[in-house]
């Protein structure tokens, strides 16, 4: 599976209150930025996801590069909406950040949710996806909730960037549909399947498939559920191995108790056997 340093970048502006998206904009990014994590790392457990905002006075780090999810979580508990999105900052500060990333060897991917209008002009974007392909940045974006403002732009940006079809650019309009089933099935997820099948993520938008998932749960929709029954796995297999073991240790114990009893028994034979002798030396 493709070994990747991923930084997500989530839009945290003012934008994000609106409820087009169930529930709204906001919730709806994290449950696609828990998705993706949980759905990177469990491709590659050597992949590692980062999570920043846009939004407020600036780009924030909510989270560098990092195999715990526990960290992401907390990453976006952090986060407020506040503010307008800053676009080509919060996309040159992930840049960075994967530029520091400590296994050389990951491919460097930005995935940006974009739920706000893109004030920056053509001129501008495109002259940063040269820049992030130069640099061997791949970038993806969710266009969602402004898609009939933001499509042209982002589109020129991945004309741009791509390199290989590395990125890519979903647009999600609003709908009775949760925006992280429309992303499942789309190529920001499948893109580095690498081979992988996929027709057990669902062929159509919204749909989904448990069996994907250990316990036939998706850690990113009930993290807790999904810990509780790997515990309860752990459990169980241990409990068994005590079991297998008590079995084993009785036999042991046993063979001791039969091989010292053949030794008891010969010892007194032996005894007997001397006193015979006696006897009959007393009597000869």
């Amino acid at each position: 599976m493709v070994l990747e340093a991923t930084m997500i970048v989530m839009d945290n502006s003012e934008f994000m209150r609106n409820g087009d998206y169930t529930p709204n904009r906001f919730d709806a990014q994290v449950d696609c930025v828990n998705q993706l994590f949980t759905i990177k790392t469990n491709r590659n457990p050597e992949s590692a996801v980062g999570l920043m905002s846009m939004g407020g006075r600036g780009p924030e780090v909510l989270a560098t590069l990092t195999t715990d999810h526990g960290k992401i979580l907390a990453g976006i508990h952090d986060t407020h909406i506040t503010g307008a999105p800053h676009l080509t900052t919060g996309i040159q500060v992930a840049a960075l950040a994967l530029k520091h990333r400590l296994n050389k060897l990951q491919r460097q991917r930005v995935i940006v949710f974009v739920g706000s209008p893109v004030e920056e002009d053509v001129k501008a974007l495109v002259k940063l996806a040269k820049k992030m392909k130069k640099n061997s940045v791949a970038v993806d974006f969710v266009n969602f909730g402004e898609e009939g403002e933001n499509t042209e732009k982002l589109e020129k940006f991945i004309e741009a960037v791509n390199s290989g079809d590395n990125s890519h650019l979903v647009t999600i309009p609003p709908g009775p549909h949760l925006l992280s089933d429309i992303l499942r099935n789309s190529p920001i997820i499948k893109e580095d399947d690498d081979g992988m099948d996929t027709s057990g993520m669902g062929g159509a938008p919204g749909g989904s498939n448990d069996a994907d998932f250990e316990f036939g749960v998706d850690p990113s929709v009930d993290p807790e559920l999904a810990l509780a029954l790997r515990m309860s796995l752990e459990d169980e297999k241990a409990r068994l191995e005590k079991e297998k073991e008590q079995p084993e240790k009785l036999d042991s114990v046993k063979e001791e108790d039969v091989k010292k009893e053949d030794e008891d028994a010969s010892g007194e034979d032996k005894g007997k056997d001397k006193k015979d002798d006696d006897k009959m030396d007393t009597s000869a």
